[in-house]
């Protein structure tokens, strides 16, 4: 799954109106109006994609002169890593509210750093960012996924949640995503 397939897919589940995408980007730190945000919402043909050889899926290169560059020639603004981390920590803050800053720890500890370390990695972000703007527990994630036909044990899904390099880490899948979007939609837009 594309980063552009993951924010169609989430504003879906929600129902989020266009003009919500660009308060919740710009509470995530970007700034982009709203025929940005509509380009940015049209599904994108794999074209210009690369694909991790090793899992077989495709993602948006963080290059973002190039994914500019191509942008222009479909019409279609490329959602790279950065800017849907972006569009994630926004969506915590729009559901949750601004996190209060204990005025007792260091500055450092209260900046945020980027989750998303490579492109292997966005699905497990995207998972656990969905798990904290939604304040979910791991029994409302497994139902979710159960609602949507895929069945995970609790340890199948605490091992998504591990740290990259954990000895238990597990790198979610696109499949993974999709059930688990797939289940939000089915529980949100009833």
């Amino acid at each position: 799954m594309n980063n552009n397939d993951i924010l169609i897919r989430i504003r879906y589940a929600f129902d989020i109106k266009e003009t919500d995408v660009v308060k919740i980007f710009q509470m995530g730190g970007m700034e982009f109006s709203k025929e940005e945000i509509q380009k940015m919402l049209i599904k994108p043909k794999d074209e210009g994609y690369k694909k991790d050889t090793r899992t077989g899926t495709y993602f948006q290169s963080d290059d973002t002169e190039e994914s500019t560059e191509s942008s222009k020639k479909d019409d279609i603004y490329r959602c790279n890593n950065r800017m849907l981390e972006a569009f994630l920590e926004g969506f915590i803050i729009f559901n949750r509210g601004v996190k209060k800053v204990d005025p007792s720890e260091p500055e450092s500890s209260q900046k945020t750093s980027h989750a998303v370390i490579n492109n292997t990695n966005v699905n497990n972000v995207v998972l656990k960012k969905l798990k904290i703007a939604l304040s979910l527990s791991s029994e409302d994630m497994l139902a979710i996924f159960e609602e949507a036909g895929a069945s995970l044990s609790k340890g199948e899904l605490s091992a998504l949640f591990r740290k990259e390099g954990h000895r238990n880490y597990k790198e979610a899948q696109d499949s993974n995503i999709k059930f688990f979007l797939k289940g939000l939609a089915l529980r949100h837009r009833k």
